[in-house]
């Protein structure tokens, strides 16, 4: 599984990967964590608004950061 935190870098951005790292590890869950960082790569997933967070490269969320649970929610459902 592959999990994109697309973003500048922004604290929202980092918030949002420490997140996804802690919803990760308490799932016990085989996952790769990926940084988008470049503006064009962000566009291409059609986001328009950051953090956004996709997993196997499909838009789950845009605009907001996601508690632990959320992220966790999502990946329970790959």
């Amino acid at each position: 599984m592959k999990i994109q935190i697309l973003g500048s870098g922004c604290s929202k951005c980092e918030t949002l990967t420490e997140n996804a790292i802690m919803a990760v590890e308490e799932l016990g869950t085989d996952c790769e964590i990926v940084k988008v960082k470049e503006m064009d790569q962000i566009l291409s997933f059609g986001v328009m608004m950051t953090p956004a967070l996709a997993i196997n490269g499909k838009v789950k969320s845009s605009g907001k950061v996601l508690s632990i649970e959320e992220i966790k929610k999502y990946i329970s459902e790959i």
